[in-house]
């Protein structure tokens, strides 16, 4: 374990030698995650991309990602686009990429089930802006947009992301 680690505790993420206050999933820590539980998977991942919003933000880092109109993120498990970034028109269960709210204005892709997706295991773990301060998510990492600016100007591809 590194200090260049995201490494979530029970009372933030450790990053950089600070603490920084996020929430996790509904259904809190699970060891066995499964589509739709809420709960944020245990283990080691690491960071895989960086996605932005253009229209709300300039680019963080040069290896960012800009969101635009048609992108989608796939949780329908029994295609083989499952937990994976697709484009519309997509007519499977997928999650909008670009939202009304500011949710995913700059979001850190993990490899939580991920490039070889298993059916029913879960989609994508991201670390995004969360709703409200202590609202939980639906398993992913969420953060004040603050935090999660400062997060994403420092992770690079390859972070480790270390739970439980």
């Amino acid at each position: 374990m590194s200090p260049f680690d995201l490494v979530l505790t029970p009372t933030g993420v450790r990053f950089w030698g600070r603490r920084l206050p996020c929430t996790i999933g509904r259904g809190g820590l699970s060891a066995h995650k499964r589509e739709g539980d809420g709960a944020t998977p245990v283990g080691q991942h690491r960071i895989v991309g960086l996605l932005y919003r253009p229209d709300r933000m300039a680019r963080p880092t040069p290896w960012a990602q800009p969101i635009t109109k048609d992108d989608l993120w796939s949780d329908a498990s029994g295609d083989d686009a499952y937990n994976q970034w697709v484009r519309a028109p997509y007519p499977h269960s997928h999650e909008n990429l670009r939202r009304a709210d500011p949710l995913y204005d700059l979001v850190l892709l993990t490899n939580w089930n991920w490039p070889n997706a298993h059916a029913g295991k879960g989609s994508a773990i991201f670390l995004h802006q969360y709703r409200r301060k202590g609202f939980p998510t639906e398993g992913c990492i969420a953060f004040r947009r603050d935090h999660m600016r400062w997060i994403a100007e420092r992770a690079s591809p390859g972070t480790k992301v270390l739970i439980g």
